[in-house]
């Protein structure tokens, strides 16, 4: 079983190396006991929300972590993967604006994703 840090690193290179756009990295352990961390990012379409969430399964599978739960999925504008310590929000454009989630945690701390992108294309 992976750590939080390691779950969210996999997912964030997984997203990355789907296109994901303007992606976000909470650390949240201080301001929530919903997770440790929130991955936020837009997705260029719908069926780009679907590619990424199917990625992010994948690649997370590959380490023998799974979903606890899916939510959102049905209009195609936005999906919600909670894997326990890490909950990954896929938006398109308008709905990510509709929810402002940043500003909604906006205590949460920021982490920079670019290393983490780097240390995920290491491996």
């Amino acid at each position: 079983m992976l750590n939080p840090i390691d779950i969210a690193t996999l997912a964030i290179g997984a997203l990355d190396n789907k296109k994901a756009q303007d992606i976000k990295l909470l650390r949240t352990t201080d301001v929530t006991i919903l997770a440790d961390y929130f991955i936020i990012c837009t997705a260029g379409s719908q069926v780009h929300v679907k590619t990424l969430s199917d990625e992010l399964e994948e690649v997370l599978k590959k380490s023998d972590e799974t979903p606890l739960r899916r939510e959102g999925g049905r209009t195609g504008d936005w999906l919600l993967l909670d894997y326990g310590c890490v909950v990954i929000h896929i938006f398109m454009q308008e709905a990510r604006e509709f929810y402002t989630l940043e500003r909604l945690w906006s205590d949460a701390e920021e982490i920079n994703v670019t290393s983490l992108i780097e240390k995920d294309n290491k491996k």
